[in-house]
């Protein structure tokens, strides 16, 4: 599918909980067979959400910035993928973390997401480490928040 249409807003937890729930848990449980109880780890309450929705409001992927600075939980439904739905997450949240005064964000990015993050910034750094099954990688922004 292409992105047309599609818009990233800004996410409210609890109002926004169904939408944002059903992204994460189709891409995070059912395809990549997280455990619910590591998904739902209660962070969610405390974090600033985005979602993307297509040309008809329905919710296509997410993504959600803690207030330690740690970018997380960025999902896109399979049908979405490719089109840039997730590097428009990713400004989005990357934005509120610099209206936020964040000096840099981390984030756990698994193995096979690491082109991505490295496209937008992000540095790898550290040895390789295993997070509800899926091998992972801590990677650091900072160029984009110095003054």
């Amino acid at each position: 599918m292409r992105d047309d249409g599609v818009t990233v807003r800004p996410a409210h937890w609890p109002g926004d909980r169904d939408r944002l729930t059903l992204v994460r848990e189709a891409v995070f449980v059912v395809e990549q067979g997280v455990p619910r109880e590591l998904e739902w780890d209660g962070e969610d309450a405390g974090a600033s959400h985005w979602l993307a929705e297509d040309g008809n409001g329905n919710p296509v992927g997410v993504g959600r910035l803690l207030p330690t600075g740690q970018v997380g939980r960025m999902a896109v439904l399979p049908a979405w993928r490719g089109c840039g739905v997730g590097r428009r997450l990713l400004a989005a949240a990357l934005d509120g973390a610099r209206e936020r005064g964040f000096a840099e964000v981390w984030l756990n990015a698994q193995t096979s997401a690491l082109p991505f993050y490295a496209a937008q910034g992000f540095v790898a750094e550290g040895g390789e480490f295993d997070e509800a099954g899926i091998p992972h990688r801590r990677m650091r922004l900072t160029r984009e928040f110095r003054t």
